[in-house]
């Protein structure tokens, strides 16, 4: 089978699409044929070698997180799936390939009219928003402010904060703010004087402050007066430690619970999954170049057959020259 594999921390260029051996099910085990798999800039970061302390490569490594696929092979004491089961699952850094192996608790059911490519980019910045919500103390009727409001992260917890009932304040580039608009989200241009945009914006103050982006976000959040334990980076973690606010929301937060919600509320409309572009295996640094040189309006995804999306990007290298809007690292 074809796998996305890398022999040494470094740049896009490290990235080889190569032939492995297919994986077997072992006892309590599940092979998933997948479908599409989504891109993350924490991908991006560990093969970079800049997590390295955190979450340290094993050479040669796989990579992904995120899938959506159909079950292959089903192990010994697996009774829950049976092979052509659709799901949606997590890997630890193997999904960018033909066929994965997880654990059988690893795979919730893909509802039937979820598209693939939405049901295989969420197991990442699905659960990460709902760990930096649930750390911020969300309340209906607080005011929010999320950094990098449309980048994967960020648009998950603002239509989650929204459906909440809070009051939404996102950054992003002006090109986004009628997009956040539609999400019931107030949008402010990030960059200088940033802070006296939000205060306009939120004469009445900010309860909570959800930052996607780093880059001094967290000194905003605080200059704006959000006490510390409301405030979460899901990114600056040597702000987080500086100033004592907190860093939670990862890949970790990923539960089969957390994801069947999730794909419930996708599934009923209650929220979306903006995908900004579908790239095949083979054109996986392609894939990266984008997500790592711009600033996306939701997910990049790798699709192993033809995924049929209905978006202006289906099927062509996404992008757009207009390189402007803050993206977040997740």
């Amino acid at each position: 089978m074809k796998a996305v594999r890398f022999e040494q921390y470094g740049d896009i260029d490290e990235l080889k699409v190569e032939q492995v051996a297919k994986p077997e099910a072992g006892v309590g085990q599940v092979v998933v044929a997948v479908k599409a798999a989504g891109l993350n800039p924490g991908e991006a970061a560990i093969r970079a070698g800049l997590m390295h302390d955190a979450f340290p490569a094993a050479f040669p490594s796989g990579q992904g997180t995120d899938f959506a696929g159909v079950v292959d092979e089903v192990g010994a004491g697996v009774d829950e799936w049976s092979v052509g089961d659709e799901v949606v699952g997590w890997a630890n850094r193997s999904s960018h390939a033909e066929f994965v192996v997880v654990d059988h608790d690893a795979l919730v059911a893909k509802p039937e009219n979820v598209p693939w490519e939405v049901a295989g980019s969420i197991s990442v910045t699905g659960p990460t928003a709902y760990a930096a919500l649930r750390a911020v103390q969300a309340t209906e009727g607080d005011t929010l402010v999320v950094s990098a409001a449309a980048g994967g992260v960020g648009v998950m917890v603002s239509q989650l904060a929204v459906l909440g009932g809070l009051t939404v304040i996102g950054t992003a580039s002006e090109r986004n703010h009628d997009f956040l608009r539609q999400l019931g989200v107030t949008p402010v241009e990030y960059g200088d004087g940033v802070v006296d945009r939000i205060r306009e914006a939120a004469p009445q103050g900010v309860d909570s402050y959800v930052d996607c982006f780093g880059h001094g976000n967290v000194g905003y959040a605080l200059e704006l007066g959000v006490a510390p334990q409301r405030i979460d980076t899901i990114i600056d973690f040597a702000a987080a430690e500086e100033h004592g606010v907190k860093a939670e929301g990862s890949a970790q937060a990923t539960s089969q619970a957390v994801l069947s919600e999730l794909l419930e509320l996708i599934s009923t409309n209650k929220i979306m999954v903006p995908i900004d572009g579908i790239f095949p295996l083979d054109e996986v640094k392609d894939a990266y170049r984008d997500l790592e040189d711009g600033h996306a309006r939701g997910k990049y995804v790798l699709g192993m057959d033809v995924v049929e999306y209905p978006g202006e990007h289906a099927g062509e290298r996404a992008g757009s020259d207009d390189r402007t809007e803050e993206n977040d690292a997740t």
